[in-house]
């Protein structure tokens, strides 16, 4: 009787290990594949509790949400021959677990060999200003190159976006140099417009001086106020021919014949005669 009921307490032990190994969680972001005997059973399974029976069923679980794969970086040569190194990241999602699982063995790592492939082959069909100015169509096309075969494998590539492109230390030194040589161009034809422009002020302003001397003369003393701001202690300043004309134009003409007016309070000299005739009453007298 100990006998019958040490079996029936090992038996039913052994029942309930296995039905407690027959119940399977799967996650939100999982989905389930069953295979019995190495065959594939009915549609995938939806996440909470799953009940797989043990020893003859086989349960794969596929992670459904966005996978991020960088891709390692990739010397190649550009279209103008200019030696780089380009790496760039994945976005892709798997949205058929059933092809993800039996299609293809390792998708993760399929999908790394393309993109390293699409990747060389890009650099090869671009020029070396794409890479570093038009990565948006670049990617574009690095999407579509990715896509096309991993469609079949039950995945799909949300994006792709090249980080970053590394250039020999000759070629950054070529295009620092044409970036500046660029910059002093910008710069001298901007100096050559301001100068233009100011040469025709210049000479609109010179017009209108030759018709108003005073405004000759009022562009004279706004000079000399800004010279004089700048606390010198010389002023050296040229007259031009048109202001002393003008000055000279402006002043009464002289007298030649007027003798100038002795101040108040000093007699005016006589006249030579007057002085050389002696007073009258002195010859009699010296004659007495």
């Amino acid at each position: 009787m100990d006998v019958v009921l040490s079996v029936l307490a090992v038996v039913t032990f052994g029942l309930l290990v296995l039905l407690g190994a027959s119940f399977r969680v799967i996650n939100q972001f999982e989905r389930g594949v069953v295979f019995r005997f190495g065959r594939l059973q009915g549609d995938t399974r939806d996440p909470g509790l799953v009940l797989v029976p043990p020893l003859v069923n086989r349960l794969h679980k596929v992670n459904m949400q966005i996978v991020t794969m960088p891709v390692p970086a990739q010397e190649g040569i550009t279209r103008d021959n200019v030696t780089v190194r380009v790496d760039a990241v994945v976005y892709f999602r798997v949205f058929d677990p059933v092809r993800v699982v039996v299609d293809v063995q390792n998708y993760e790592a399929a999908i790394g060999q393309v993109a390293q492939a699409s990747l060389r082959s890009i650099i090869g069909k671009s020029d070396l200003d794409d890479l570093l100015s038009n990565r948006e169509r670049l990617n574009q096309g690095l999407e579509l190159m990715i896509d096309s075969p991993a469609l079949d494998w039950g995945v799909h590539i949300d994006r792709v976006e090249i980080k970053d492109v590394a250039l020999p230390e000759s070629m950054k030194r070529s295009m620092s140099r044409q970036a500046e040589a660029e910059r002093e161009r910008r710069s001298r034809v901007i100096t050559a417009e301001g100068e233009l422009q100011a040469s025709e002020k210049l000479a609109e302003a010179a017009e209108v001086m030759a018709g108003h001397p005073a405004a000759l003369q009022l562009r004279l003393l706004q000079t000399v106020v800004e010279v004089a701001a700048e606390k010198n202690s010389t002023l050296v300043l040229p007259f031009p021919v048109e202001l002393l004309r003008f000055l000279e134009q402006a002043t009464p003409s002289e007298r030649p014949s007027a003798a100038p007016e002795p101040p108040a309070g000093i007699p005016a000299p006589r006249p030579a005669a007057e002085v050389a005739a002696p007073p009258p009453g002195t010859a009699a007298a010296n004659g007495h």
